[in-house]
């Protein structure tokens, strides 16, 4: 019953809730969860995505910025004809342009 009631205002937000097992280890669960990217593709001209935190060392930086690059571009209709810019930056540095 809260599905249905909360439902309609998490969907919207991008944040409706998933079904967790008693079986499945919930810790598995979180972090699993917390690693995930959503790509919203709206009406949007211009987008932020996390790929990367500070633990990491630079190969997979690398590995996750090609992935979700490539994964962006395959949802896009004309895949990179669509594409202007890339850049990437971190929390407190000055942004790179990757692409454009």
């Amino acid at each position: 019953q809260i599905p249905r009631l909360l439902g309609p205002g998490l969907n919207k937000a991008g944040k409706f809730p998933t079904l967790v097992q008693h079986t499945d280890a919930l810790e598995t669960k979180v972090t699993e969860m917390r690693s995930q990217v959503k790509f919203q593709l709206k009406k949007v001209l211009c987008m932020g995505v996390a790929v990367g935190n500070v633990g990491m060392n630079p190969d997979e930086l690398r590995q996750n910025c090609l992935m979700a690059i490539n994964f962006l571009v395959s949802l896009l209709k004309k895949n990179w004809n669509n594409v202007k810019r890339l850049h990437i930056k971190s929390t407190m540095g000055k942004s790179f342009t990757v692409y454009g």
